[in-house]
C-alpha cells in the first residue's frame, strides 16, 4: 500500500495557547520549503503529499511544489481549507449570510476544480460548518445549505472524474460540527446519491473516530461493504482531543483490528493509500512521521500473520477467547 502525508505535519505547530507555535522556526517557510524538508527527510517512506487549498497549494504555487516533489513523489490529494479562513468563523457553506456562503462555495468549488485538473481526489472536512451555542443556529436550513454546498463540490469533482472524500469530526473548530459522526456522513452521502452524485466516499480520520467512541475496524468494514471506503488518515490519540499523535502510540489493539479489516477489504488494491495526518506539536516532524510509518508496517505485519480463516471461525461463534489466542500468537505469545 502506498502512502501519503499531510504537509501540515511540517508546520510551526500553532495552538491557541502558543499562537506562534511550538516550533516557531518553521513559521516563515513556504509550502515548497516544507515539501523539500519532508522529501529529503523521509525519502521513499512517503509516496505523495496532501495539501490544503488555497493556503498550502493553489494555482500559483502548484508548479513550484511539483518541481520539489520531482519524479519520485506526487500530489496525492487536495483538502478544503475553509476552516483556515477567518471570514468563515461562523461557517462557510452554512453561513447565514448569503454573500459569505456564496464566497465559501466558490472557494470550495475552485478546490474541486484544481483537484480535478491535477487528477487527484479532494477531501472536505467541514470543521467550520457547525455552531458553538444552543439557540445559535437554524438547524434545518444549515443542513440544507451544507448538502447544497457539498453537492456543488461533488458535481465539480464529478465533471473531472475524481472522487470527493468526506471527513467527519465531532468538534473543533466549531464546537458542534454538523457532520460529526459516521452516521451523519453517510446521511450526506445518501442525500448526494439521490441527486445522482455517486463519486462521494468517506475519509476515515482515525482519531476523529476514536474521539467519538467509534470502532475503527467496524466502520472500515461497514464502509467497505457499502462501497464508500475512500481514504484513511492514520494517527492516534488519547480519545478526548484531536491529538494526531504517531500511529500506534495509543489504541494499539483497535489499530491492529483495523489493519485486519483493511486487508479483508482489499484496501490498497485499487490505488488507495494510507494517508498520515499527524501534528507533532513538540517532536521532530521527520522522526514522528518515520516512526508512524514504521509502526504501521509492524502493525500491518502482525495483521498478516493472524490466521484469518481461524479468526473468521472464532468470529462466527463470537468466541473472544479464541480470537485473542490468534491475535497474541501473531504478536509472538
Amino acid at each position: 500500500m502506498k502512502t501519503s502525508l499531510g504537509i501540515w505535519a511540517f508546520g510551526s505547530m500553532v495552538t491557541r495557547f502558543v499562537p506562534g507555535g511550538y516550533q516557531p522556526q518553521r513559521a516563515g517557510e513556504t509550502t515548497a520549503d516544507r515539501v523539500q524538508r519532508a522529501v529529503e527527510g523521509l525519502g521513499d517512506l512517503i509516496d505523495g503529499y496532501e495539501f490544503h487549498y488555497p493556503q498550502e497549494l493553489n494555482e500559483e504555487n502548484v508548479d513550484d511544489i511539483r518541481a520539489v516533489l520531482g519524479d519520485d513523489h506526487d500530489i496525492y490529494c487536495l483538502a478544503g481549507g475553509l476552516h483556515l479562513d477567518p471570514r468563515f468563523g461562523r461557517g462557510g457553506l452554512v453561513n447565514p449570510d448569503p454573500d459569505i456562503r456564496a464566497e465559501a462555495t466558490r472557494i470550495a468549488v475552485a478546490a474541486a476544480d484544481l483537484a480535478g485538473t491535477l487528477g487527484v481526489p479532494l477531501i472536505v472536512w467541514p470543521g467550520i460548518e457547525g455552531y458553538n451555542y444552543p439557540f445559535q443556529t437554524p438547524y434545518a436550513e444549515s443542513w440544507a445549505w451544507l448538502v447544497e454546498g457539498l453537492g456543488a463540490v461533488a458535481a465539480k469533482c464529478g465533471e473531472h472524474g475524481v472522487a470527493l472524500f468526506l471527513e467527519h469530526k465531532n468538534s473543533e473548530p466549531a464546537m458542534k460540527i454538523l457532520m460529526r459522526n459516521i452516521g451523519m456522513t453517510l446521511h450526506v452521502i445518501h442525500k448526494l446519491r439521490a441527486q445522482g452524485l455517486d463519486n462521494v466516499k468517506v475519509n476515515m480520520d482515525w482519531q476523529h473516530l476514536i474521539m467519538n467512541g467509534e470502532n475503527l475496524a467496524e466502520y472500515a468494514a461497514l464502509l467497505a461493504a457499502e462501497g464508500v471506503l475512500g481514504h484513511q488518515h492514520a494517527n492516534s490519540g488519547w480519545g478526548t482531543f484531536d491529538d494526531d499523535n504517531m500511529v500506534g502510540a495509543t489504541a494499539f489493539m483497535e489499530t491492529l483490528e483495523l489493519a485486519v479489516e483493511l486487508r479483508r477489504a482489499g484496501y490498497g488494491d485499487n490505488g488507495e493509500r494510507l494517508g498520515f495526518d499527524l501534528y507533532p506539536y513538540t517532536e521532530d516532524a521527520v522522526a514522528a512521521v518515520r516512526r508512524s510509518v514504521l509502526q504501521w508496517r509492524f502493525i500491518d505485519g502482525v495483521a498478516s500473520r493472524i490466521d484469518d480463516a481461524a479468526l473468521r471461525d472464532a468470529q462466527s461463534r463470537k468466541d473472544a477467547v479464541a480470537a485473542y489466542e490468534l491475535v497474541y500468537a501473531a504478536l509472538g505469545a
